[in-house]
């Protein structure tokens, strides 16, 4: 499955996965946004893995957020861009 957000600033954030079990499998979170550390997209990618596909809009978020580090720098994104992209592609 294919799912896409453009935000308002112009960046794209695209989420290609399967569906397994009614769960999100093989999680690919990319677009022409920046983030460091380079390894908040692991993070990002890992808490979406297994997530059932009838988790609500609020549990995706806090579950991305949780995963995000306090430190970590989103440029042209949010976590939010992520889960539109998410619903947009189970939709």
């Amino acid at each position: 499955m294919h799912g896409e957000f453009k935000t308002p600033g112009g960046k794209l954030v695209v989420v290609d996965f399967d569906v397994h079990n009614e769960r999100l499998n093989n999680v690919m979170v990319s677009g022409d946004f920046f983030l460091y550390p380079e390894e908040t997209l692991e993070r990002i990618n890992a808490a979406l893995e297994d997530m059932p596909v009838a988790s609500s809009e609020d549990e995706m978020l806090r579950c991305l957020e949780d995963a995000i580090p306090d430190d970590a720098a989103l440029v042209g994104f949010s976590p939010g861009a992520v889960v539109t992209a998410v619903i947009r592609g189970l939709a």
